[in-house]
């Protein structure tokens, strides 16, 4: 983000840092949730860095669909890193205190890395399109140049994305209270802290994450329309199988990702749904990268094959 925009920012409000409310007030829960999300946090890194690491040095797995694979453990890992130690900090410190600069960097790349894996979900869908419809088209459709132009523009527009929305937000004025009623700098929590009118930042932040979300869901959809279409035509029962078997761990992501995700950000009214919007935002921050890696190898021969064949190397 412009440092110009940064000091502008600055001088125009007199908070200069804020302090994280984290997901609860209650002492004795401190010590077991600190427990809970360091092994959560433990597992996720672990666990996709495992996946890259078995993708990398497999080249069985050298291809259009572990490529998009790699890329989603690479931003599960770095996108926990973004606000897990800062919240784990927050359950041991009696204020957990943020700058304003860290405030907006964490959610510059918060929002960088959630809309990057949204695309990178997206174009996985169209993978498997073309990878069940299209089987005979599909090494010259999914070659290494598309496949890497696909990514490249995911990353671009969650790099636009992020931009955007941190640049809306430094705009904003926060001149009286600087207590963020959540564990991460997050939009809407940001939102109500404002000191300016929001009215026409929510307005077009809204508008610009409707369509895309409404965008990424539409070619998922799409996607999977045409794939139910081409199974059902399907005279094999063996065929039935092998492709419901390789959208299998991609619907049950989708799924996650985005139901999760639209219910942590249906736009709280009151206290009450407030926290609610803090326990869903959990689901879709800790458990989701926590799960993704697992989903892929525990409902997959090749990634278990992988395995069984690097064992094997550091063993011998």
């Amino acid at each position: 983000m412009p440092l110009n925009a940064q000091k502008t920012m600055e001088n125009d409000s007199s908070v200069s840092e804020f302090i994280l409310m984290g997901l609860t007030d209650q002492p004795e829960l401190q010590l077991p949730l600190f427990v809970l999300f360091l092994v959560n946090y433990t597992v996720t890194v672990m666990g996709n860095l495992s996946l890259m690491n078995l993708i990398c040095l497999n080249s069985n797995l050298h291809t259009p669909m572990y490529f998009f694979i790699f890329n989603l453990s690479f931003i599960d890992f770095c996108y926990s890193m973004v606000f897990t130690p800062k919240m784990l900090m927050g359950f041991v410190v009696e204020k957990n205190i943020i700058s304003f600069r860290g405030c907006m960097t964490q959610l510059f790349f918060f929002l960088f890395f959630v809309n990057s894996e949204s695309y990178v979900l997206t174009a996985m869908a169209y993978d498997r399109y073309v990878a069940i419809c299209q089987p005979l088209l599909y090494k010259v459709v999914m070659s290494p140049g598309i496949c890497f132009l696909l990514i490249f523009c995911t990353y671009l527009m969650g790099l636009v994305s992020a931009l955007f929305h941190t640049g809306f937000m430094i705009r904003l004025n926060f001149c009286d209270s600087n207590v963020i009623n959540h564990y991460m700098c997050d939009i809407f929590p940001l939102f109500r802290l404002s000191c300016s009118s929001t009215y026409l930042t929510e307005l077009v932040s809204s508008a610009v994450v409707g369509t895309a979300i409404i965008l990424c869901c539409l070619i998922i959809l799409i996607s999977y329309g045409m794939i139910l279409y081409n199974i059902i035509h399907m005279s094999s029962g063996k065929g039935w199988s092998k492709a419901l078997g390789t959208c299998g761990s991609h619907i049950i992501t989708v799924s996650l990702f985005y139901v999760t995700g639209m219910l942590a950000y249906v736009k709280p009214s009151s206290a009450e749904t407030v926290g609610q919007g803090k326990i869903f935002s959990v689901f879709y921050t800790f458990l989701v990268p926590m799960l993704n890696p697992l989903i892929y190898s525990l409902r997959n021969k090749d990634v278990k094959l992988a395995v069984k064949k690097t064992w094997k190397r550091l063993t011998c």
